[in-house]
């Protein structure tokens, strides 16, 4: 679970209910409920969602709201390191075809993928081309799921002024009535207010984590590209870390341990 995401949505809530109850009570959250309002704003946007996508997509979408809040099952950079650097130590130690017996303890399924193209003499052009056309169209796909949240962001305070407007020809209409004028208005202004929410507290964040983690996966991935081929180029593993360790943050770095280890400074 990314508390991170969990803490900021729930908190969210917090401070939208704490902001109603300190001026108007507790019973002042009633005010606040309509649910022809909700009807508009989430109904038409999501509809508007549903329009721009196709149903897979759309359900795909959906469900990049459980892919925030869940950590994701990428690992970190240092221990993806770590493997490439074990992989090179038995590289340099056993010849690269004893990396065969290796991959099968490897859980990654993109590693093992690489480590099977590089034990059967794939030419390193080939490697790279199809590792990286595999993290493309991985990307794409998450592109996908994040491009619905962003598009769901945009439709939601539309859709809210689109309420509003509703709100407002129906409050005209009844305008011999004065007594209809402010209760009709504070209707209207609710979708407007549902639509902020949308956009500011839900899918603005869950596409931006969404992001995040895409550009958390991609760079494990080109780290793992970037170690196979040196692998594969013969590199001394002791270069291979320094290299792999340009991925990540000046502070980071030193969590790595010396990757040369056995045979790091041989020949």
């Amino acid at each position: 679970m990314d508390l991170g995401s969990l803490i900021g949505l729930v908190l969210g809530v917090v401070m939208v209910i704490f902001g109603i109850v300190s001026s108007g009570g507790v019973a002042a959250i009633a005010n606040f409920i309509d649910v022809p309002s909700v009807i508009i704003t989430i109904g038409g946007s999501l509809s508007s969602c549903i329009a721009c996508n196709k149903m897979s997509d759309f359900t795909a979408g959906l469900k990049g709201l459980g892919l925030a809040i869940k950590e994701p099952a990428v690992g970190n950079a240092a221990d993806t390191i770590g493997n490439i650097i074990n992989l090179a130590n038995i590289s340099r130690k056993e010849g690269i075809l004893a990396l065969e017996e290796a991959a099968n303890g490897i859980e990654d399924e993109f590693l093992k993928k690489g480590v099977n193209l590089v034990v059967d003499g794939t030419d390193p052009e080939l490697v790279r081309a199809i590792l990286e056309t595999d993290m493309s169209c991985l990307e794409d796909r998450h592109k996908v799921v994040i491009g619905f949240w962003q598009k769901w962001g945009e439709m939601g305070p539309a859709w809210g002024m689109i309420g509003t407007l509703v709100g407002l020809v129906n409050m005209l209409k009844n305008l011999s009535d004065a007594s209809t004028i402010g209760p009709n208005m504070a209707v209207a202004l609710l979708t407007t207010l549902y639509g902020s929410l949308i956009a500011n507290w839900l899918t603005g964040p869950v596409g931006t984590k969404l992001g995040v983690n895409n550009n958390l996966e991609i760079m494990m991935k080109s780290i793992t590209v970037e170690g196979l081929l040196s692998i594969q180029a013969g590199e001394n593993p002791r270069v291979i870390e320094e290299k792999l360790k340009s991925f990540l943050p000046p502070s980071a770095r030193n969590t790595i341990g010396e990757g040369g280890g056995e045979g790091g400074g041989e020949g």
